[in-house]
């Protein structure tokens, strides 16, 4: 199964486990390109602590009046069934995520053909694939191998149609999901990963060989 071929949803999320999620972004590649991209603040579950406002920018009084990520659960269930979620350094989301639903409802587990899942991953992983693929070069933050790989003009061009004027910027949940839709973009284009499974990127995604093992055997659990 071609990468491109069913809709991956790039997230993701700003909060920590004391205040919970605070903002989230979703970006939709589906045929080796962005189709959809979307995002909002949320109600805090907990308190935003000063080091964490620091870094997102967002305080308790920019998100207090935000309906609260709860809401959220029959979209991103629906997402879920519809192809796998993705993510820069995934560990976060899917942390992040199972505070608040530990499970979603059954749905198919992308990286193996026939078999059904009712945890939010395996994920595509970003922020694992390219110090795989890459080596030396590939490692870093997503700001990093933005720069590194030629993306930012790309990102801000495509922040400027998607992003608030205030929410350009790295730490920003819509803008840092579009950098990292863009990386697994930048993948694709690549004529050596044109022909990319699904998956492949999956089993990439996953750390060291032992994990990608078992993931090829259906033995790793999410």
């Amino acid at each position: 199964m071609l990468w491109s071929s069913l809709p991956i949803r790039m997230i993701d999320f700003e909060g920590s486990h004391a205040s919970g999620i605070v903002e989230f972004g979703v970006v939709t590649l589906l045929g080796g390109a962005i189709v959809a991209a979307q995002g909002r603040v949320c109600r805090a579950r907990g308190r935003i602590r000063p080091e964490d406002a620091a870094i997102h920018g967002l305080d308790e009084s920019l998100v207090a009046h935000a309906a609260p990520f709860e809401e959220e659960f029959p979209k991103f269930s629906a997402w879920r069934q519809e192809g796998p979620f993705a993510a820069h350094f995934a560990n976060a989301e899917n942390s992040l995520i199972k505070t608040v639903w530990p499970y979603h409802r059954d749905a198919p587990d992308f990286s193996s053909p026939g078999r059904r899942t009712a945890d939010w991953g395996p994920w595509v992983d970003t922020g694992r694939i390219y110090p795989e693929v890459f080596g030396e070069s590939g490692r870093g933050s997503l700001q990093e191998l933005i720069s590194r790989f030629g993306l930012q003009r790309e990102l801000d061009d495509i922040a400027r149609i998607h992003c608030s004027t205030t929410r350009r910027r790295y730490h920003a949940a819509l803008y840092d999901a579009l950098g990292a839709a863009l990386l697994l973009l930048a993948l694709g284009r690549r004529e050596e990963f044109r022909a990319m499974t699904l998956p492949w990127l999956l089993q990439t995604s996953t750390a060291g060989a032992a994990r990608r093992q078992a993931l090829q055997q259906g033995e790793i659990e999410f």
